[in-house]
């Protein structure tokens, strides 16, 4: 087992799946392996983390056709939309904001540089081509840098031998139209996988407010995303990704000397990445190249309002030492360029991990980040992770785990810009904004018996100082909420199958949050809850899926004055039935009860939705 964890630590894209298989116990069921937590693979019942994982053929039953509603009903994920598939959303973890959330697929960083926060622009991915999803909640600033607050990690699917093709369409409520194939597969030393997805809908109104036009505000995006994976020799791999996005979102509430409803923005995303890696029976090297390039527009009444670019480069080296006395070794370093258009920034960064092998049932994990900002100096971030398991025979096992992270996070050179240019103006032109400073820890306890019953609770408290934010009240630029912004609640998580055909998940979140000044912060509820039921029959060829999502207590603030948002309950249930080993039908009802709520104050949710497609698969 040792010897192939290492073997997999320099080509974790390649193992992700077949390392499963590996990882199995003895007398036991295969057990999961990820890579999120330290970046090498390690198998789910050492690490001390919490991490949550969403396989391809959950999202298949999941149906959503935007990512985002996959994700948010994720153990402690909260989100909210400016009405509706490919409007400005935020995905938040345990209560914090969406910038804080690290994107990433298949190595790729998501980040938007020409964003104010260079934060993902998590309505712009599609569900379509994506594999697998490993969630990693609470500070990350250890391996990942230091703005992550919590990681999205995304694999492209990965094949057996040979040669697959699948096509797909969809249609459905608001002029919905989807149409997309893949072609993936593995041959002798070469795998690949490549996607393309065309999506296009009219939409709804997005904002209440708009009473002039009260037309749809649609949506467009085509997204195609190739990976190449190439085994030059038996200790030699190397690894091409390149994605594309390109998305037109039409919305309500732009600038033209006044507020106008006639709005558009369009959004481009050209990202790569290459990687060689070098593996053998106790050490790994990876040394990886990516480049992100984005371009916004935005339009005012068909006219030119404004628009942004940036570059994101980053170099990157991974390596690991196994078979040490007692324990392994990860370490790493990173050099990022972050170009706005008129301003960039370096960050260089290095870190260690020590993780303990010494015990077959207790698991240790510290590790130690130092960085180096060009506008902010030094700064030090750290990561203790443990995990205890106990045998209770039977196929069964409690785990006792906790971590404790810390990590920061600068003033992006938009926001910096902003204060010291000729729009902004007191308090925040003379205000000289300093680093973000967050900590977190958690205490968690898990019960698993074989592959039918898996319970969690997890306790979490997350602290931020000197939070940056937009000044919505006065319009001066950026300020921070000077002293300590908190996070903290519960996380209770179930899975159980019933029988071999019907299977149950659930899980429910408690998050209280509080700004310096004791108010709630915003677009938080303080209760989410998430319920599933999958069932399949006549020899799994006919699968039937409900999901049940429930928001309890947030707020929003419009212009300095919190409003209570509604509370809300949505069920979607979807249903996929196969005529034969390559054709699928499927369907889903999004909002069956026609819940009508807002997740932001003024703009709409969608209502009741009906969706069909068909699958197609060589």
């Amino acid at each position: 087992m040792k010897s192939t964890m290492s073997a997999c630590s320099s080509t974790l894209l390649l193992c992700l799946f077949s390392a499963t298989a590996l990882a199995q116990q003895p007398g036991g069921p295969p057990e999961q392996v990820i890579v999120t937590s330290s970046r090498i693979a390690t198998p789910l019942r050492q690490v001390g983390t919490s991490v949550a994982v969403i396989t391809e053929g959950q999202i298949e039953a999941h149906g959503n056709l935007s990512l985002l509603d996959v994700l948010r009903q994720m153990p402690a994920t909260g989100s909210s939309s400016n009405g509706g598939i490919g409007k400005v959303s935020a995905l938040r973890i345990r209560g914090e904001e969406g910038f804080r959330t690290l994107t990433m697929f298949d190595g790729i960083r998501l980040s938007d540089p020409s964003t104010p926060q260079i934060g993902p622009q998590i309505e712009q991915i599609l569900s379509s081509g994506v594999g697998r999803v490993e969630m990693l909640r609470g500070p990350q600033g250890l391996s990942y840098g230091a703005d992550a607050g919590g990681v999205v990690n995304l694999f492209s699917r990965r094949d057996d031998e040979g040669l697959n093709v699948d096509f797909e369409l969809e249609s459905g409520e608001f002029g919905t139209r989807q149409f997309g194939g893949t072609v993936s597969g593995r041959d002798n030393n070469v795998d690949y996988f490549f996607s393309a997805t065309d999506l296009s809908t009219d939409g709804y109104n997005s904002r209440l407010s708009d009473v002039d036009l009260r037309d749809d505000d649609g949506y467009a995006n085509t997204t195609l995303h190739g990976r190449f994976g190439f085994q030059m020799s038996e200790s030699w791999r190397m690894d091409v990704v390149h994605r594309d996005v390109k998305g037109e979102t039409e919305f309500d509430g732009c600038f033209a000397q006044t507020i106008v409803n006639d709005c558009k923005s369009d959004y481009d995303l050209s990202a790569s990445r290459v990687s060689i890696d070098y593996s053998s029976e106790s050490i790994t090297h990876t040394l990886a190249y990516a480049n992100t390039q984005t371009d916004r527009q935005n339009y005012s009444l068909g006219q030119s309002a404004f628009g942004a670019s940036g570059q994101l480069e980053r170099f990157e080296y991974l390596g690991s030492i196994s078979n040490l006395p007692g324990f392994n070794l990860v370490f790493g370093a990173d050099l990022e360029d972050a170009d706005s258009g008129s301003t960039s920034r370096d960050n260089r960064g290095i870190y260690l991990e020590y993780l303990s092998d010494f015990s077959d049932f207790l698991f240790f994990t510290a590790g130690v980040r130092h960085d180096d900002n060009d506008d902010f100096g030094t700064n030090l971030s750290y990561r203790l992770s443990g995990a205890y398991l106990v045998d209770l025979g039977a196929d069964s096992s409690v785990k006792f785990r906790g971590a404790y992270g810390t990590g920061f996070r600068a003033p992006s050179p938009f926001e910096v810009e902003y204060n010291a240019g000729p729009f902004a103006f007191p308090p925040a032109a003379l205000l000289s904004l300093e680093q973000e400073r967050s900590e977190g820890f958690e205490l968690g306890i898990e019960y698993v018996l074989g592959s039918n019953l898996k319970l969690e609770a997890v306790y979490f408290d997350q602290k931020i100082d000197d939070v940056i934010y937009f000044d919505l009240l006065g319009f001066s630029g950026y300020l921070q909420d000077l002293g300590t912004s908190t996070s903290d609640g519960v996380e209770l998580s179930a899975r159980y199958s019933l029988t071999n055909n019907l299977e149950v998940t659930a899980n429910y979140t408690y998050n209280e949050t509080e700004r310096p000044n004791g108010q709630q912060r915003i677009r938080r509820p303080e209760k989410l809850a998430n319920l599933a039921l999958s069932y399949r029959t006549l020899g799994d060829r006919l699968a039937i899926n409900a999901f049940y999502r429930l928001s309890r207590d947030a707020i929003d603030e419009v212009f300095g004055t919190t409003t209570s948002l509604d509370d809300f309950e949505v069920l979607d249930l979807s249903m996929s039935y196969d005529l034969s080993d390559s054709i699928r039908l499927y369907g889903r009802i999004e909002n069956a009860t026609d819940e009508k709520y807002q997740e932001v104050i003024d703009y709409n949710s969608a209502q009741r939705a009906v969706y069909f497609g068909i699958k197609v698969a060589f």
